[in-house]
Order: structure tokens, then C-alpha cells, then sequence
């Protein structure tokens, strides 16, 4: 990494996954402002569905996802139940659309379902927002607690993407994550949903956990193209004890530093660019003939809170605790206090509360982050011109990477900002220069590297 990079690399900077974030949600936009927008869904047009699953079997003490261990499938049980009754509030809530396009279980581990619940919810999902028979319908996969009846019910289900959470390899490194799970392992997964019909696989690898040196990067990368998976996301670990607790139990002496943190970034994008993988944004990578790629090389490619992506839905229900949904005119967030959400449930109210209503000015700074999380580059004269802004609008943006192009962050040509190849891991910092409601606050962010 170069000298000047280091301070920007330690700066706290938001994922960029919705703009606004989910830290500028307030309280003052929820229910009301759901059901409106839900009903106001265009006609015709399709649309996408997140359930979120917020139980594991074992908690992996590198997550930061809203998860818990449940001792007992009592209270899994109990929530689906409140999960059911949720889906038939959106359905009843959502105007008249054409179907679902796009369905994605996460979590947590959403195989910490019995195999039964995980066919019964996305088959009440799929007939309650008419699924088309195009649909993609994917989910996160825990390798490590994944069984063969689950497997045959996720087929059975249509079930026609998976995540892998991989993360490491290293025996070392997964004593020190509290997630062990030997490549035998995995491989067996693997096999049993190639069998099953599954053959579409995305693979989550990380850099910068405990222990772990560049040699464990390069043999991670290494088993996502031996299986020849569809997608590899390659994230940096995020290191927040103040907001994921269980991250206390890192000893934070064993995490890389920002040089070794680089070079094992560096690493893996080598070994995957080698093997003809297609670099998509800031952490992702496809091999060239799967949707994700094609979308990229089109011009199609969008980013939301599941990361990349080539839906192009503009509404997203996001179903469970803490999950968030997306519209025309803005953002809710579900309760993420399990209790809350399910009274809301309950008493007959869609579980929302808090979120925000989107301005003309938020989608245009919107478009333009997303483009350059998408494209490594954006036109701001084409996009204020795409967006009815008037020119000039984001030359604010453009003032301030000047900044950055100094060192070497960013490419100014006239209006055009561009982030080089080798600046690729710090594209989240050049999207900042058009974040009009960014406020420094410590504790908010994780470090750009």
C-alpha cells in the first residue's frame, strides 16, 4: 500500500450497499410511510423479496450480522411463525405488481432452518408474491451444519443460487474465528447440491482475520476456482467490537495490519484474475459467462443491501427483523428488537420503524455512488443530465477528489472521475466525495481497508 493511502485507508467509511445509509434512518419515517409506498408499487412491475434468518447454530465471533445463537429450535419455530404472518401483511400491503424476480434467504445461516420451514417459507413467499418462473431464488448456506434433507428441500423449493460461507481455509485461523470447518467439508457440500441440481454457487472469502498470512488468501482463492464457483466476494474484515460484541474475543494483536491487510487483498485478485475471473467493483469477481459479469460488461450492473447485483427491481420487501426494503420514495427498516417486530406483527402493522423518505438530491448523489461502485468511473454532466439536475450539481463531489487524486486515489478528466485498478480496494472513500450527508462520528464505520 502506498504511504499516502494509510490515513485514508483508516478512515471509517459506509459500505454504500442503499444511499442514503441505514445511518441517516430516523424513527420519523415508518409504518405509515411502508404501507403507502408498498401500495404505490408500479403496476407491472416485478419485484424482490429478502427474508432474513437471524439465527446460527454457532456464532463466528469475525460476524457482524445481526445473529444469534437460539439453544433450541423453539424460538426458530416461534419466529417463523411471526415470519408468516409478516409475509401476508406485505402481500395484502403491496399493490399490483408483476411477480417476484428475485428471492433471497440470508441471515444469519438461513440452513439453520429444519428442512421443512425452509420449503414451507419459500414456498409462501413464492405463491404470495406470485413468483415468475424466471426467478432467481438464492440463499446464504452455512457448509458447516448443511444436510442432505435440507439440500433436497431447498431443490425441491427451486432453490437455484447458494452462498457459500467459506471465509478461510486455515485450520489455524478458523480455531482463532471460532469456525471450523475442514475443506473435506465444504467439498461434500458442494457435491451434494452439484447433485441435487444446485449448480449455481457463490463463495464469501475474507482477508485480514486473525492469524492469517497471504499464503491462506492464495489457497482460499484457489479452492473457489478449483470448484469453479459462479461468484467470489472477497471481504475485508471489519473489526468493530463496539457494535458486533462477540468481536471481543479477537485478540486484536493478531489481526494483520494495513500493509499485510492490502497484500492479502492484492493476493486474491490475482489468483482469480488469472484464472479469467471478471472484477466486479470493489469485492467481487465472476467468472465471464455468469449473470453477474454479463450484467457488468452492459452497463446493468446494481449494487443493494445483498451487495452486487444484477436485479434490477426497484422495489425490495425485506422481510424479518432488521431487514430493509427499498421503493421509489424511500427506505424502512424493520424492528430489530425481536420483541418489537413481533408485536408490530401481532397488533396487524407492518413491522417498520424507522427509515427515510428520498429527496431529489438523494437520488442523484445515489445514482452517481452507485455508477462509481458499479464502473470504477462516472460522468457527473451525465448523470445531472440523466437525472433532470441542474449541471454542476455534484462538481462539489469533484472538488473534493481533487483531493484524493493527489494521491493517486482517483482519476480527474474534465467532469469524468475514475478510480485506477490499482486503487480498487479504496473505492468506497472516492464514492464519499459525493455523499452530501456523511457527518465523521466515531463508531459508526469500519476503516475503508
Amino acid at each position: 500500500m502506498r504511504q499516502s493511502w494509510v490515513n485514508f485507508a483508516q478512515r471509517p467509511v459506509p459500505r454504500y450497499t442503499s444511499y442514503p445509509t441505514a445511518a441517516d434512518f430516523a424513527p420519523e419515517v415508518g409504518e405509515s410511510e411502508a404501507r403507502a409506498w408498498a401500495g404505490a408499487v408500479a403496476p407491472g412491475a416485478a419485484i424482490s423479496v429478502y427474508a432474513h434468518i437471524p439465527f446460527c447454530d454457532r456464532l463466528c465471533w469475525y460476524c457482524g450480522c445481526a445473529t444469534s445463537v437460539p439453544n433450541g429450535y423453539g424460538r426458530v419455530a416461534a419466529y417463523m411463525g411471526h415470519l408468516h404472518k409478516e409475509i401476508d401483511l406485505w402481500g395484502d400491503a403491496v399493490g399490483a405488481h408483476g411477480g417476484l424476480a428475485h428471492l433471497h434467504l440470508g441471515g444469519g445461516s438461513p440452513n439453520s432452518l429444519s428442512a421443512g420451514d425452509m420449503k414451507s417459507l419459500i414456498g409462501h413467499i413464492s405463491a404470495r408474491f406470485d413468483v415468475r418462473p424466471d426467478a432467481e431464488i438464492a440463499m446464504e448456506l452455512d457448509p458447516r451444519v448443511l444436510s442432505g434433507a435440507q439440500i433436497a428441500a431447498m431443490a425441491d423449493a427451486c432453490v437455484n443460487r447458494v452462498s457459500l460461507g467459506v471465509q478461510t481455509l486455515s485450520r489455524k485461523v478458523q480455531d482463532a474465528i471460532n469456525r471450523v470447518q475442514p475443506r473435506e467439508q465444504v467439498e461434500r457440500v458442494i457435491a451434494g447440491l452439484n447433485a441435487a441440481g444446485i449448480t449455481r454457487h457463490n463463495m464469501d472469502l475474507m482477508y485480514g482475520l486473525p492469524l492469517q498470512t497471504i499464503s491462506d488468501v492464495e489457497e482460499a482463492a484457489a479452492f473457489a476456482v478449483q470448484h469453479r464457483t459462479s461468484r467470489v466476494s472477497v471481504f475485508g474484515y471489519a473489526h468493530v467490537p463496539w457494535f458486533a460484541k462477540h468481536q471481543a474475543a479477537i485478540d486484536e494483536a493478531t489481526l494483520p495490519g494495513l500493509d499485510e491487510r492490502f497484500a492479502q487483498a492484492e493476493a486474491a485478485r490475482v489468483i482469480l484474475l488469472d484464472a479469467g475471473y471478471v472484477p466486479i467493483g470493489l469485492d467481487h469477481f465472476a467468472r465471464a459467462d455468469d449473470s453477474l459479469a454479463l450484467a457488468a460488461h452492459a452497463g446493468r450492473l446494481r449494487r443493494n443491501f445483498q451487495g452486487y447485483t444484477d436485479d434490477p427491481c426497484a422495489t425490495l420487501i425485506g422481510l424479518g427483523t432488521s431487514s430493509i426494503s427499498q421503493f421509489a420514495e424511500g427506505y424502512v427498516q424493520n424492528a430489530k428488537d425481536r420483541n418489537a417486530w413481533r408485536d408490530a406483527i401481532l397488533s396487524g402493522r407492518l413491522p417498520s420503524e424507522r427509515g427515510i423518505a428520498l429527496t431529489a438530491d438523494d437520488r442523484l448523489r445515489a445514482r452517481a455512488i452507485e455508477r462509481l461502485m458499479c464502473e470504477m468511473e462516472v460522468d457527473v454532466d451525465a448523470i445531472c443530465a440523466e437525472m433532470g439536475a441542474e449541471p454542476g450539481s455534484l462538481d462539489e463531489g469533484l472538488e473534493t477528489a481533487g483531493f484524493l487524486s493527489a494521491a493517486g486515489l482517483c482519476i480527474l478528466d474534465g467532469k469524468t472521475l475514475r478510480v485506477p485498478t490499482s486503487a480498487r480496494i479504496m473505492l468506497r472513500t472516492v464514492a464519499q466525495c459525493f455523499d452530501g450527508r456523511y457527518k465523521p462520528a466515531p463508531r459508526r464505520h469500519a476503516g475503508a481497508v
